[in-house]
C-alpha cells in the first residue's frame, strides 16, 4: 500500500495547520507508520490531492459537502491525545 497522504488545515496554511502537521509526524513516528502530511489552506484544501483533511469543526463546515476524502474534524489541536487518537482512528481505518 502506497503511503496515505494527509492534508493538515487551517485558515491561512501555514499557522496552526503545521502545528497540527508536526503533531501528526511526531505520532506516526511514535508508533513506526508512515504517511506523507502537508499543510494545506481552507481555500484551496479541495484542489490538493489526498487520502484525508484533518481540519478543525469550524472549517470542516466549509468543505465537508464538497470532500471527497475523509474529513477528519479536530476540536483542539493542542490536545495531543485528541489528535493522537483521531490519527491512530484515521491510520487503522485504511488496514
Amino acid at each position: 500500500m502506497n503511503k496515505p497522504k494527509i492534508q493538515c488545515v487551517c485558515g491561512f496554511g501555514c499557522g496552526s495547520s503545521l502545528m497540527l502537521r508536526m503533531a501528526i509526524d511526531d505520532i506516526l513516528k511514535k508508533h513506526g507508520l508512515e504517511a506523507e502530511t502537508f499543510c494545506g489552506d481552507v481555500g484551496s484544501c479541495m484542489a490538493n490531492q489526498c487520502d484525508s483533511i484533518f481540519i478543525s469543526r469550524d472549517l470542516a463546515e466549509r468543505i465537508k459537502d464538497r470532500a471527497n476524502v475523509p474529513v477528519i474534524v479536530i476540536e483542539d489541536f493542542m490536545n495531543a491525545q485528541e489528535v493522537e487518537e483521531k490519527t491512530l482512528a484515521y491510520m487503522n481505518s485504511l488496514q
